[in-house]
Order: C-alpha cells, then structure tokens, then sequence
C-alpha cells in the first residue's frame, strides 16, 4: 500500500511540474511577443510600402518579397513561395454626384467593386430607384427600373452584437446586386458600404455576376453620402445620378503564397498552420485586413525560434495571396498538400482585424471540442476566455476534406467593419499590445495543441 502511495505522490509530481513548465513556457511567449516590436514594425512596412496589394499588381510582389525575407529573419528552417493563379483587375478614375432641381449638385464618395466592369470615361447619367433588397427589386419590376441605376440602401443590423453577423446580413447587396439589378435592365448599381459604421469611407469588396446576365458598373457608397442619396430621392424621385467608374478586367496572372516552416522534432510529416491573407484592397493599407494576421503568424515563428521551443510537428505560417477577390491561395494551398500526401493535424486563421484577443472557434464536435475548450484555463491570466464552436476561415477551409482541425482566431471585433475594405484601415488604427496579445495567443494555442495532442 505504502508504495501504491508514493507511487500515486510521484505521478501526481510529475504531472504539477509539467503543468508548471507549460505555464512557463506560455508566460515566455507573451512576455517576449509583449516587450518586441518586431511584429510590429513588419506591419508598418507592409502598410507604408505595400499599400493596395491587389493580387497581381507590383504592390503585392513587393508584400511577397518582403514577408519571405521577414520569414528568414524569423528563422524559418524552410521558406518557399508557392504560386497562385490570380485575377487582374484594375481601378480607374471614378466620380459619382446626384443632380436634383431642389438642391443641386451633390457629390458622393464612391469606390468601384472588385470584378465590376467599367464605364466609358463619359459615364453614365440616368434616373435611380431606391430599394432595400432584392425582394422589393422583384416588386417594382423592370417596367421602373429598366435604364435606370438601382440604389440598394439596407444597412447593417446594428442591434446584432456579432458584427460579423450584421455585415452577413447585409452584404449579398453588395455581392449580387449587379447580377440581380441587371434582370431588370438596370445600366448600374450603387450599394450602400457593408458597415455598422456611419462615415465617409466607402466600403469596396467583390461583385460577382451571373452568366447569362449583362453586366453592369457596380460601386460601393459611403453610409453618410448613402443617407445624403437617399434624402434626395425622396424629396426629388425625378433627381438624376451621373457615374464615372472606369475600372477594368484584365486576363488572370500569378501570384506566391509565401511559407515558412519550422520542422518538427518528432512528427515531421504532421503540419499545424497559422496564416493570414496578404492581398489587401487598392484604396488600403489593409492593416486589420489582412496585414495583420500575416505578421502575427511571422511572429509565432519568430517567437518559437527565440524561445527555443521545439514543436513535434511541423509548424508552418502562411501568408495566403487572393483571398479578397476569388480564393486562388487557399485552394492552391491545400490541393498541393493533399497531392504530397500531407497530413495537416490543424490550422489557424486570423482575419477578423488584430484588435485585442478574446478567443478561438473551433470546428469540432463532442469530446474534442470539450478538450479543447479545456485549454481556456491556460489564458485565464490573460483574460482570452472564450472557446467555442466555431468556424476557421475561408482561406484554411478547403483544408477540411483531409479531416484539418480548423481553428478561427477572435478578437474583439466591435470596431472591425469600421475598417475593412476601406481607406480607413491604415497602420495607425492598429495597437501594438493588441497585435502582440493575439501573436502570443495564437502561438501558445499552437503549442498546447502540438503537445497536448488535441
């Protein structure tokens, strides 16, 4: 009995230690991401120097570069660059004003839709129709709308606490209201921005058609100049709206997504990834979005090298191109992983913005998921408290048919729509302790689950 006890003492000593060790290492990782500005300064010089990288243009040659070069000063064991088909498609000059008899000229701020097709550099001027979704589209018929611009002004539910929720709600006017407007014969489309914001940035993003529509200009509008659109309709349904937007599509071209691995010491052949999307729209800096995430999954390498953490698997970050137009990066990514053969035990995105940390989604069901929201007690010194079930993000998700654990991570995001797509995401919105308490989370989530085996 008496060596069934000391037995009992010593694995329960063992254990304490261990757990004592691990809380080490994790309080190294945020006291080293905390007290280096590392990180920081690669974001400054993605968003001064790399500003508006589409994929395709020199600015996102330059962001490739540069990343790659950050990932050997990181200390990568490997860096490659892996290439991507990408779209090409180019701003032009753009101008918009409404033209009423009751007050005049009125300028708008606007911003061309990623895909939308242009209009000649005499533009267009015609009568509007206002309308909240496609529904009431549908109800006004095309006898009102032919030769007119459709004007989609449905807002962001702002009594929704998850702003993510709010923008889904809101957004297929921006996705599909050109295909939708142009059943009716509308010559174009005006969209209220995707934001509980209410400001004078407008708000860009993809548009996408349907194949057997014609296809018309689309651009986004800034919430204020949408309030501004609107009263002026109401109080003239005879105003008119001339559109100047000369954007263009060019054929596809290529592009790298940029990797960085550190080998594992045990489980080589087992891959954990951390990444985020370098694309970033051409009136941005794209600090939020992504430019961020890319450096805090820079960052974890850098911190595991400094650290002298040795993971057993294989740890990769990555800087995905083209995620914001067509998601060339993410696919290429996991159709090479599952050709080699790869086995990709997780991955973790982060494109919600580097506000400060508040937790992880995971995709994962049952007892899994259990286990891993038990890692939450891990972060309780650092108030990172929420493991939910969740989702990952569109640039790992095609990583899921080969059975990845697909990890979202979640910041505070209530100021987030503030900034995406918009000439407002810029290097000085983002707080150096925010983006390092997400790097440091995001490398210690990779490290329990590396050699936790969860």
């Amino acid at each position: 009995m008496r060596r069934l006890f000391l037995l009992i003492i010593a694995v329960f000593t063992v254990i304490q230690a261990n757990g004592q060790e691990t809380e080490k290492v994790i309080k190294s990782i945020f006291d080293e991401a905390l007290t280096d500005q590392t990180a920081y300064r690669n974001l400054e010089y993605l968003c001064k120097n790399t500003k508006g990288r589409l994929p395709g243009s020199p600015a996102a040659a330059e962001a490739v570069e540069f990343t790659r070069q950050a990932l050997l000063k990181a200390g990568a064991d490997t860096v490659w660059l892996q290439k991507v088909p990408v779209p090409h498609w180019e701003r032009g000059s753009e101008k918009c004003s409404v033209i009423s008899e009751l007050s005049g000229v009125t300028d708008l701020s606007i911003s061309a839709l990623g895909f939308s097709v242009g209009t000649t550099d005499n533009g267009i001027t015609s009568g509007i129709v206002e309308v909240k979704d496609f529904e009431e589209l549908k109800r006004i018929g095309k006898k009102n709308i032919e030769g007119r611009i459709v004007f989609f002004n449905r807002p962001a539910d702002n009594t929704l606490i998850n702003t993510f929720a709010a923008y889904g709600g809101a957004v297929n006017q921006r996705v599909y209201g050109a295909s939708e407007a142009s059943k009716y014969g509308a010559v174009a489309v005006i969209v209220r921005s995707a934001t509980q914001a209410l400001d004078d940035y407008p708000h860009t993003g993809v548009t996408r058609y349907a194949d057997d529509v014609i296809k018309i200009p689309a651009v986004a509008v800034s919430t204020l100049d949408a309030e501004v659109l609107s009263k002026i309709i109401k109080a003239d349904p005879a105003a008119r709206v001339s559109l100047v937007s000369t954007c263009k599509n060019y054929p596809d071209t290529w592009s790298y997504n940029v990797i960085g691995e550190i080998r594992g010491s045990a489980r080589p052949g087992e891959y954990i990834t951390s990444g985020g999307h370098l694309d970033a729209w051409d009136i941005s800096e794209g600090a939020h979005d992504d430019a961020g995430g890319c450096v805090q999954a820079i960052e974890m390498i850098r911190l595991y090298k400094k650290l002298n953490i040795r993971p057993k698997r294989s740890v990769r970050a990555v800087m995905f191109m083209n995620e914001e137009m067509s998601g060339t990066g993410g696919r290429t990514y996991a159709s090479e992983a599952k050709a080699k053969g790869e086995i990709h035990y997780a991955a973790i995105e982060s494109d919600r913005g580097v506000m400060s940390p508040r937790g992880f989604g995971f995709e994962a069901e049952g007892d899994r998921l259990q286990k891993l929201q038990g890692l939450s007690s891990w972060f309780a010194p650092y108030n990172i408290r929420d493991f939910d079930k969740g989702g990952g993000g569109s640039d790992i998700s095609p990583l899921k048919p080969m059975g990845t654990l697909l990890i979202g991570y979640i910041p505070d995001v209530q100021r987030y729509f503030d900034y995406h797509h918009s000439s407002n995401d810029t290097f000085d919105k983002v707080n150096i302790r925010e983006l390092q308490l997400g790097s440091a989370s995001m490398a210690s989530l990779v490290y329990l689950i590396d050699l936790l085996d969860l």
